[in-house]
């Protein structure tokens, strides 16, 4: 990050449910992602959210979307990463992601098994498309937190790296992890 200039940050935050898409369950785990970032983040931000059906089609063109369209620094998905048929979240991230960072994954299903013996049965991944970082999350909400709080420490330096906006985050709530020579860009 050498003489990089501040930008807007956009966050997208993806509901992968059929039900929660027709309306027939209320939506959850969006409002558990947004809750956690406005709380972790003092970066002024903005929200893009979606809630889409499980079709792999959709959750990849939604993806693309998002990075490709409305510039999202960040992506967080919820749902869809279990070893149900539907569940192809994991799927359609890879698919559009340019690398995978498997120690995202590693990370959350690590933490999560102090709280589950089902987590092992958990799917989600995480990766990069151009200068975004996609985050595949639990469905439920405690689960999300927890998983946020493992790996965000993470997050800010990693979006620096692949040339994404800069994140400051409420060291109150999370700190996040930055090498000393990392240098914030100017305004």
């Amino acid at each position: 990050m050498s003489s990089a200039r501040l930008k807007n940050i956009t966050v997208g935050f993806v509901t992968v449910s059929d039900r929660a898409s027709r309306g027939e369950y209320e939506d959850l785990g969006g409002p558990a992602m947004r809750d956690w970032i406005d709380k972790a983040l003092v970066t002024e931000w903005k929200a893009v959210s979606r809630i889409i059906e499980d079709e792999q089609a959709l959750i990849e063109s939604t993806l693309i979307h998002l990075v490709d369209h409305e510039h999202c620094d960040l992506i967080l998905t919820t749902g869809g990463t279990g070893p149900a048929k539907r569940d192809v979240t994991p799927e359609a991230t890879e698919a559009v992601c340019d690398k995978i960072l498997d120690g995202f994954a590693e990370q959350m299903r690590a933490v999560s098994l102090q709280y589950v013996p089902t987590a092992i049965l958990s799917r989600q991944i995480a990766g990069t498309r151009g200068a975004c970082l996609i985050i595949n999350l639990p469905g439920k909400p405690s689960a999300i937190g927890e998983c946020l709080e493992a790996v965000f420490p993470a997050v800010p330096y990693c979006i620096d790296l692949i040339g994404g906006g800069y994140l400051e985050t409420d060291a109150d709530f999370i700190k996040a992890f930055r090498p000393k020579h990392a240098v914030k860009p100017v305004s």
